[in-house]
């Protein structure tokens, strides 16, 4: 009987880090934390961006990947793209931020909302997301401080 099914390439995936990059591997104790790590560079980036920063069980760095880089107004988010670095790396818990190039950190509409679909899925596979920090010119927005609902 001839064989109608093949099977699959094998396929090997990995997660490997930059080299001769120095990070932090302090604990992330909250915002303003992330604020002091990103700022400054954030200032420069004239386009938002969308980053995931991947952290260990005591909320110490192993990763920060860029998700998405967008226009000067927005950035497309899919929640397989934020997922797939912290399924990779193992994450304990993972922050998410992005920057408003207007220098204005106040979230809109569609940040509450992708916040909120993200939390919902990190919830169901269990990968704790510990926040949402909007980085702005001079101060940031945290959902975590400012979402009574929100659980640590």
């Amino acid at each position: 009987m001839e064989q109608r099914y093949r099977l699959a390439p094998h396929v090997r995936i990995e997660v490997v880090r930059d080299a001769g990059h120095r990070f932090y591997r302090k604990p992330v104790k909250g915002p303003a934390d992330v604020f002091g790590l990103l700022s400054e560079e954030a200032n420069l980036w004239d386009r938002e961006r969308f980053l995931c920063l991947l952290l260990d069980g005591r909320h110490r760095t192993i990763g920060l990947d860029e998700v998405s880089v967008g226009t000067a107004t927005a950035a497309l988010v899919h929640p397989r793209e934020v997922f797939k670095a912290v399924i990779l790396a193992n994450a304990c818990g993972f922050i998410l931020i992005h920057n408003h190039p207007s220098g204005d950190p106040s979230p809109s509409k569609e940040d509450h909302d992708i916040t909120a679909r993200l939390k919902q899925i990190a919830d169901l596979i269990g990968v704790p997301l510990l926040d949402h920090v909007v980085l702005g010119e001079t101060g940031y927005f945290s959902f975590s401080e400012h979402e009574p609902d929100w659980k640590r």
